[in-house]
């Protein structure tokens, strides 16, 4: 048995301008806008707002069986591949509102947007301008699309406009303000896509263009075409200019102006009525000195601002005072799916301490309750399929971003999960909202959404007054008997009470914590402890029942009930959340 380490006190406080107090509360939300709800059809995306669209496009049904097949797709299971990424379901911030109660049934209380700006992928990770929301995720899609021609906008903001879409999502800030929730906005800084307003000007003006050195042009061809590079040799994303140290001056002068359009939008010094911070898109391609400045600005329009990288390796390096508040934690995530994986090769209980202690000891007391503890994202596998499909032990980005793939991986089961999985998953959300950092939820997760990676992991999310087709079919063809596709509300019911315990307990989100000594490689015990407030969470992942002693009576807080300092049986692959009471 490895010995037990010592406490490490979470609760200290960081400078209040690196850490956002508020953060430690937060219960995450990620919310892939295209996927979420359709709420106004009047704005679903056309042909032309995409590009390259087939014959006989249209919007496909919101309920369709995810391998089935549109109207306007052509059969076969190859085929599949072909059409997937040009399908479209009308998701829109619209559909979003109106799903806010949704989110706070939940005990959500902040939002994670994936991109929202002008784009012409699904994604919108290939922004047509960062000053815009898209039109289609807006109330009026054609009247802001004819807006937008008619300003003739450039880089500089004294010519921008506001569209229907742009004083919507304000609207949609404002309410959710009002609910007592946050919002956080994916900025992608690295690149543009191909369609933005300086790409085209340069490929139309060639040298002579003002934005000649916004992006890196590799070589330029004597009929003023030109090469350049791109994120991950995409073509359509083009990296934006930089040198060693900074992105290029006007670039950063754009994205500067834009960052205080979202966040303080009446740019009267009122940023509550803006976003409350930023995720930044693989923040490791862009330098730090940029990053430096760009949080040197957000934190003088909001002191209060939080900030999180996309870091899928050991983050410390974006961690320090002034840069960063948090990264999405992968490496948290790589252990936890290793453990709780119902598969024979999960790491033992051991190796999961080993590695937690080890990113716990890489970052500064207090930064570890606001980095965000994720099991899936809009880049993963996700979690249930994973689960079901037996995963392997992760140890880092390469295998975990590639093994749900369905071209890599032969045996990813696709279709519905099973129990096996779902118990799996229970026990993951226990560790995630009782251990120490800020739990995130990828959107359906609650309800029991399947699927293999991009594109897969992106699904229409499920909703009870929505018909969903049966799936009759995997990635590899026809299923031997369908599944039904509904919200699994019993899962939701279980996230909730999960996510009411978490904000009950201050212990569960400020307080330091421990590991309790355990021999037992598929459990796990640790303390959680906030001045005399002592919790202790214990999680056993064995196929039978186990026996512990508490030190004093306490009240289990996922039954509701008391006990005195007694041998306390935990039901196999179960889990108890305990308040231990001293006695007088």
């Amino acid at each position: 048995m490895d010995a037990a380490p010592p406490p490490i006190a979470l609760m200290e406080q960081q400078d209040p301008a690196i850490t956002p107090d508020w953060a430690k509360d937060a219960v995450w939300y990620q919310v892939f806008p295209e996927r979420f709800r359709n709420g106004a059809p009047q704005s679903d995306p056309q042909p032309e707002d995409i590009g390259g669209a087939p014959p006989g496009w249209r919007v496909s049904p919101w309920g369709m069986e995810w391998y089935g097949r549109d109207t306007w797709e052509k059969p076969g299971v190859e085929a599949f591949w072909d059409t997937v990424f040009h399908r479209r379901f009308g998701g829109d911030l619209v559909g979003l509102r109106a799903q806010l109660p949704h989110l706070q049934k939940l005990g959500i209380n902040a939002i994670y947007l994936n991109p929202i700006f002008q784009a012409r992928s699904l994604h919108k990770y290939d922004a047509t301008t960062y000053h815009h929301i898209d039109p289609t995720l807006g109330p009026d899609r054609a009247g802001d699309l004819r807006a937008i021609a008619a300003a003739n906008e450039t880089e500089d903001p004294a010519t921008w406009i506001w569209t229907a879409a742009d004083r919507f999502f304000l609207e949609l800030v404002a309410d959710i303000h009002a609910r007592g929730m946050r919002i956080i906005l994916d900025g992608v800084f690295n690149h543009s896509g191909t369609a933005c307003f300086a790409f085209r000007y340069l490929q139309k003006n060639g040298r002579a263009s003002r934005y000649a050195d916004w992006y890196q042009v590799t070589r330029w061809h004597p009929d003023g075409t030109f090469d350049y590079s791109s994120w991950d040799g995409a073509g359509i994303l083009p990296n934006f200019g930089r040198d060693e140290t900074n992105l290029h001056p006007g670039v950063k002068k754009y994205i500067f102006d834009i960052t205080r359009r979202w966040m303080d939008p009446s740019g009267q010094g009122r940023p509550e009525e803006g976003i409350d911070g930023w995720r930044l898109d693989v923040a490791f391609c862009v330098p730090h000195a940029f990053w430096r400045e760009w949080h040197a600005h957000v934190r003088a329009i909001n002191p209060n601002a939080y900030t999180t990288a996309e870091i899928v390796g050991p983050a410390q390096e974006w961690l320090q005072p002034g840069e960063f508040d948090a990264v999405m934690n992968y490496e948290w995530t790589y252990p936890t799916l290793s453990f709780f994986t119902p598969a024979p090769h999960a790491i033992p209980a051991r190796e999961f301490r080993q590695r937690i202690n080890t990113l716990h000891a890489r970052h500064a007391p207090g930064t570890i309750h606001i980095l965000q503890n994720l099991l899936d994202s809009h880049d993963t596998g996700r979690v249930l399929t994973l689960f079901e499909s037996q995963s392997p032990a992760f140890t880092g980005w390469d295998t975990y971003f590639h093994w749900a793939k369905t071209a890599n991986t032969p045996e990813l089961k696709t279709s519905r999960p099973g129990p096996a999985a779902r118990q799996a998953l229970q026990l993951a959300a226990a560790w995630q909202m009782t251990g120490p950092g800020a739990p995130m939820l990828y959107y359906g997760t609650e309800v029991g959404m399947w699927g293999a990676n991009d594109p897969c992991d992106r699904q229409p999310m499920l909703w009870q007054d929505i018909h969903y087709q049966d799936e009759t079919r995997d990635y590899r063809g026809p299923l031997l008997t369908p599944n039904s596709r509904q919200p699994d509300w019993f899962l939701f019911a279980f996230y909730q009470r999960l996510i009411a315990i978490r904000h009950a307990q201050p212990a569960l989100r400020r307080g330091s914590f421990a590991w309790i000594p355990c021999e037992d490689e598929n459990t796990l015990a640790f303390q959680r402890q906030l001045d005399d407030d002592t919790l202790w969470i214990l999680i056993n992942k064995n196929p039978h029942p186990i026996t512990w002693q508490l030190p004093t009576p306490g009240r289990d807080l996922w039954a509701a009930a008391d006990f005195p300092a007694s041998p306390l049986s935990i039901p196999k692959q179960s889990f108890k959340i305990i308040r231990l009471v001293s006695e007088p």
